[in-house]
């Protein structure tokens, strides 16, 4: 009772704001829910400051229920699948994730960045968008604001790559696995890449064929979510060893561990071996689904804790390092692909 009463008005709030949203977001999918979702709750607190017993439950929405749309999301990744393009993909992904978290770190350093804003764009650009500032955020604990202007400056470069790679990889000649490869590994949000190689597939007729491959590739790429938040995990705990923090018991590894994580990986095993066994894949699509309307959920509750006058006045260096790392994907994805001899 203690909990509907201090977490529920906001709770409820927060669906009330995603329903349309998640409606939004399912007729046009270049946008897509979660960003819909951080718009409607900004534009709700220009006018309603002060939410009172709203707020734990807003609070609640954005941080735990986030990590739980994280864990379902784990249902989305049949790892079998993955295996079976991961060894032509994964070169081509981890230059691409390297890549951009090495531009996010140097311009982090040049243009004196706040560190949790670098990182959370440099991991959204590299990996996949919003499911990987959703899972980093409570591991380097980013507020909101944080990781709103994050997803802003994700959902900008979605949008053009959507719109003008399918054009791209025409001119320069892309074959069908090429396109597939680079939407797969050039494109922010898992939505983008859908939207990208759903127009080259009309343009070209293949049937879907693209689409297919390409979100195996973006799947691929989101299995990089674990190794980057441990490891941003680990590299907490020593900043903060060196500050001597540590040693005072105000901060531990055990306090920033993704514990979230091992149920996302676990939930990917359950997923992998169920099919594996024989299941039907569809078993798992309302979880899947589920798992995208609590993160449109968690978006509003983060744009409600957001100040869209301040987001505008601080967004011009987070936008120019999006950029950055955005062109430097594309470049070293088509790169890859021009080396490995797949162009």
């Amino acid at each position: 009772m203690s909990f509907l009463r201090t977490k529920g008005p906001g709770l409820l709030l927060c669906l009330v704001v995603a329903l349309p949203c998640w409606l939004l977001g399912r007729a046009v999918p270049v946008v897509g829910g979660p960003v819909f979702a951080i718009l409607a709750g900004m534009i709700l607190t220009l006018v309603w400051k002060d939410k009172g017993q709203f707020s734990g439950g807003i609070t609640y929405t954005s941080k735990k229920i986030l990590q739980y749309a994280v864990i379902l999301l784990g249902f989305g990744l049949n790892l079998s699948e993955i295996a079976k393009v991961g060894a032509q993909s994964l070169p081509i992904i981890c230059s691409t994730i390297a890549t951009s978290l090495v531009v996010s770190f140097l311009l982090y350093k040049l243009l004196k960045m706040p560190a949790n804003i670098s990182t959370l764009v440099g991991v959204g650009s590299s990996i996949c968008g919003g499911s990987a500032i959703a899972a980093t955020a409570p591991v380097i604990g980013a507020d909101d604001e944080e990781i709103a202007q994050a997803i802003s400056v994700i959902f900008l470069f979605n949008v053009v790559a959507a719109l003008i790679f399918p054009t791209l990889g025409g001119a320069i000649g892309l074959t069908n696995e090429g396109f597939g490869l680079f939407a797969g590994t050039a494109v922010n949000d898992t939505s983008s890449v859908t939207a990208a190689a759903s127009t080259w597939d009309t343009l070209h007729g293949t049937g879907g064929a693209v689409l297919e491959y390409a979100t195996i590739v973006k799947l691929t790429r989101t299995l990089a979510i674990i190794p980057i938040t441990l490891a941003l995990a680990f590299w907490r705990t020593w900043q903060a060893r060196r500050g001597g923090s540590a040693t005072s018991g105000t901060f531990s590894l055990k306090k920033v561990f993704p514990t979230f994580i091992l149920f996302f990986v676990l939930a990917s095993v359950i997923t992998t071996a169920a099919t594996l066994a024989g299941a039907d894949a569809g078993v798992f699509q309302p979880l899947k689904e589920l798992s995208k309307f609590l993160i449109i959920m968690a978006m509003a509750a983060i744009g409600l804790n957001t100040d869209i006058v301040k987001l505008v006045k601080t967004g011009a260096k987070p936008i120019f390092l999006g950029f950055c790392c955005w062109v430097a994907i594309a470049c070293v994805s088509l790169g890859m692909q021009h080396l490995m001899g797949l162009l």
